[in-house]
């Protein structure tokens, strides 16, 4: 046994795998690096140090029999043998390029416990920017390239409750602390705790090599809907409602809209074009209501809608406020329907993309939060952003503009996105389609990895990027700042006294309004002879509200005269007659 070596190579070996017998089994574990000098030739140039990762490893004893297991005892532990299979990573040459052996490695070659610098060159763990954690096991630092993680996108995926939010946050944390503009769609008021100071023992912030600290200066929190719904929030975002074309309204109709509908909102805007320099949307309201045709209603209901959420306004919120350097703009969703969020995602990253595209605003992040919800795969849904994001994960690169996409059901995500993302962050993953999802739709993932996302505690992510040559786990280091993104404890909820209410409530019962009704003036009568067929006008109560110069519509006229019966004894031409003439005949 050499000195230091935790086990020794023995049986069939090959270039890519071979099996070792463990001395030191507490350094050795399932997903540990190993190290092996290995003579690839007679050259000793070509000597070197290759690293390996274990991916099974068997305990057992030939002298331990059943009758020994039946009783239940064992005093004696010395003839344990431990087994453990190592898949060769390789070695980096002179030019740094990651090379695998190319002959077997010969059995007795002693295996020791990887250094942190071997670790890092061969995993390509060079990046020393972002600090997400540490690489699962070890005390080494797993750190990220900025350029890589914007230009390249980024994905972060796992099942509810894995810390997906969390993952996301320190990511955030990390940009935010290169003063790199982000754009955050937030629909569940998660990201807003960015302004926090984080909570933590001091052991964990030391640990990471971390401190805790707030982004209140550098976090600006929006909301489409209003301050009496998200009080929280630090300004109002709004849309540009003035001069509205057909494709900024069409983008947001449902699917059962047809050329015909386009074709009616495409009339009232040319002529709302000639009449008028600006117009807004009651102003296309009012023209598509001049409109001859009964499909002109189903138009009119959807742009009511639309301008009853009061989303749109002369004063938008413009795309440079939003997108400044060191600066992140949170577009908090909360109390916003599905259907309008779907219509701001739209118009929000096209006017981000166009910009960007100008260079009227610097390079950054967009952040898509529950990104199945805004891109969902064909046959799963269909939204009015999904086009846009496609757009932005396939070109976005070309002109700085990188995309975080943020998903509990990787399956649902449009795979044209996904796919696009060149650094993934896993967490647990357990549903089979999911799996199956990231499996087809990212790089590097084989059944290995399967099988160690079903597996994976809270806290710890797998990092696939095409910076990195493998798969790696990272427990993911502590937040600097709050955690917002917390599941509510219903059970403290519970056993938590419900506030009295108030005294108003509790003591006084209001008593119902009864509405005055209001009388409508009669006007002055003047003396005049009555006949028998005019009508009287009679006083009216007339409830609150009601029109009071309402005019009943005159009396509907006859179509037709009325039959007349014959006079000269005779029976008329009519029903009766033809009833009489049928039974008269029976008698």
């Amino acid at each position: 046994m050499v000195r230091g070596s935790v086990g020794v190579i023995f049986g069939e070996t090959g270039t890519f795998e071979f099996k070792v017998m463990v001395f030191d089994s507490s350094k050795v574990y399932r997903g540990a690096y190993v190290k092996v000098w290995h003579d690839a030739s007679s050259d000793e140039k070509d000597h070197t140090w290759v690293l390996g990762q274990v991916m099974a490893i068997k305990r057992y004893s030939d002298s331990f029999s059943i009758e020994e297991a039946m009783k239940g005892q064992r005093a004696d532990k010395s003839d344990d043998k431990i087994v453990a299979e190592v898949v060769i990573i390789g070695s980096r040459d002179e030019t740094g390029m990651l090379r695998a052996p190319v002959i077997p490695f010969s059995p007795g070659s002693p295996i020791f416990a990887a250094d942190e610098g071997l670790t890092r060159s061969v995993l390509g763990l060079t990046g020393n920017e972002m600090n997400i954690g540490m690489l699962e096991g070890t005390n080494i630092k797993v750190q990220l390239s900025v350029n890589s993680l914007v230009q390249k996108h980024c994905s972060i995926l796992a099942k509810t409750g894995s810390g997906k939010s969390y993952t996301a946050s320190v990511l955030l944390e990390e940009l935010l602390d290169h003063n790199i503009p982000m754009l955050i769609l937030d629909p569940h008021s998660e990201y807003s705790s960015l302004k926090v100071e984080g909570e933590g023992s001091s052991e964990d912030f030391a640990r990471f090599g971390v401190k805790p600290k707030g982004y209140g200066n550098s976090i600006k929190v929006y909301t489409p809907a209003s301050k009496a719904i998200n009080p929280d929030a630090d300004e109002l975002f709004r849309l540009n409602g003035m001069n509205l074309t057909v494709r900024d309204l069409t983008s947001i109709f449902p699917d059962n809209f047809s050329t015909t509908h386009t074709g009616i909102l495409y009339e009232a805007i040319q002529k709302l074009r000639v009449e008028m320099e600006t117009y807004t949307i009651e102003d296309i309201i009012f023209e598509v209501g001049n409109d001859k045709s009964k499909a002109k209603w189903n138009v009119i209901n959807v742009l009511e809608q639309i301008r009853d959420t009061n989303i749109l306004s002369p004063n938008p919120t413009s795309i440079t406020e939003l997108f400044q350097k060191g600066k992140a703009a949170v577009i908090d969703f909360k109390g916003v329907a599905p259907e309008l969020q779907s219509m701001i995602v739209a118009s929000l990253c096209s006017s981000l993309f166009e910009a960007r595209k100008l260079n009227q605003i610097p390079p950054g992040m967009l952040v898509v939060e529950e990104a199945h919800n805004y891109a969902p795969e064909k046959g799963f849904s269909k939204t009015s952003s999904t086009d846009i994001l496609r757009t932005i994960a396939s070109e976005g690169r070309k002109f700085g503009l990188g995309m975080m996409v943020i998903s509990q059901r990787p399956a649902r995500v449009d795979k044209n996105v996904l796919s696009q993302c060149g650094t993934q962050v896993i967490m647990k993953v357990t549903n089979p389609n999911d799996l199956k999802a990231i499996s087809k739709g990212l790089e590097g993932v084989t059944s290995y990895v399967e099988e160690e996302l079903m597996r994976l505690p809270p806290g710890v992510a797998m990092l696939v990027s095409n910076e990195i040559e493998r798969p790696v786990l990272v427990d993911i280091r502590i937040r600097k700042s709050k955690h917002g993104g917390e599941s509510v404890n219903v059970l403290k909820a519970a056993r938590t006294p419900t506030p009295p209410p108030p005294e108003f409530a509790a003591n006084q019962i209001p008593e119902p309004v009864t509405p005055t009704p209001v009388r409508r003036p009669v006007p002055a009568v003047n003396t005049v002879e009555i006949h028998e067929h005019d009508v009287l006008d009679i006083p009216v109560v007339d409830s609150p509200g009601q029109d009071t110069n309402f005019t009943p519509p005159p009396k509907r006229q006859p179509s037709r005269p009325p039959r007349v019966e014959a006079t000269n004894g005779e029976e008329s031409e009519g029903g009766g007659k033809l009833f009489k003439k049928l039974f008269r005949a029976n008698r």
